[in-house]
């Protein structure tokens, strides 16, 4: 995804580009490139160290850079009526600001290359990936209702929680009295909700051979995403 820097010129975008170069050496990595260049022909003068301290260091890192590949001393220009410093990179500045285009509008990555064009897919597909990965959790209390007075509790719920799969953990439990002697099964569990359905977990677990010789039906008491 392209970074724009709007009004290099103004105290806005001086914070904007100080914020962004808060722990890093320069723009796009560890290295001076062709972005660096572009922002820095943006940038009218030295941003203040005290005001940008984050923008200033990089500004002071990339004309050294500047002036190790361009040797040649500086005889001073004017450019817009404005003097430029003695010891400004005239032609490296020059060329940075007709690839740059309009400095209130910049796009730091619009040359990027096709192997930086495929790293990038790659990483918004990681990113992509590692979202679906973090799907959302719900709790839910279930009721399991045996099939009579006679059915083993014990073993209803050691067959319950016998069930087992990714995304499915077991929590508290505990039995309440129905009527004529029959108790039902209360029970929490916690989803990671694309990993696992209760209507599925219902159907062909709990109600299903072989636990179905203790639980008669199943009932979803709550349901509350995490």
């Amino acid at each position: 995804m392209a970074v724009v820097f709007s009004d290099l010129h103004t105290e806005s975008g001086l914070k904007a580009l100080d914020d962004f170069l808060s722990g890093k050496s320069y723009l796009s990595g560890d290295q001076l490139t062709k972005d660096d260049i572009k922002v820095y022909a943006a940038v009218l003068e030295k941003p203040s160290g005290d005001l940008y301290p984050n923008a200033s260091q990089w500004y002071e890192s990339v004309k050294s850079k500047l002036a190790a590949s361009f040797p040649g001393k500086a005889v001073g220009v004017r450019i817009g009526g404005q003097a430029a410093s003695a010891e400004a990179e005239a032609a490296p500045v020059k060329e940075a600001k007709e690839s740059a285009g309009d400095d209130d509008d910049l796009d730091l990555f619009g040359d990027e290359t096709e192997e930086e064009k495929k790293a990038a897919e790659q990483r918004e597909a990681a990113k992509a990936s590692s979202k679906k990965k973090e799907s959302g959790k719900s709790s839910v209390l279930l009721d399991v209702k045996p099939w009579d007075d006679e059915t083993d509790m014990k073993k209803l719920e050691e067959a319950v929680r016998s069930v087992e799969m990714p995304g499915l953990l077991w929590g508290a439990s505990k039995l309440v009295a129905v009527g004529y002697g029959i108790k039902k099964l209360q029970i929490m569990m916690t989803i990671v909700d694309d990993l696992v359905s209760v209507d599925d977990l219902v159907e062909d677990h709990l109600t299903a051979e072989p636990i179905n010789e203790y639980v008669q039906s199943c009932d979803i008491v709550a349901f509350n995403k995490i």
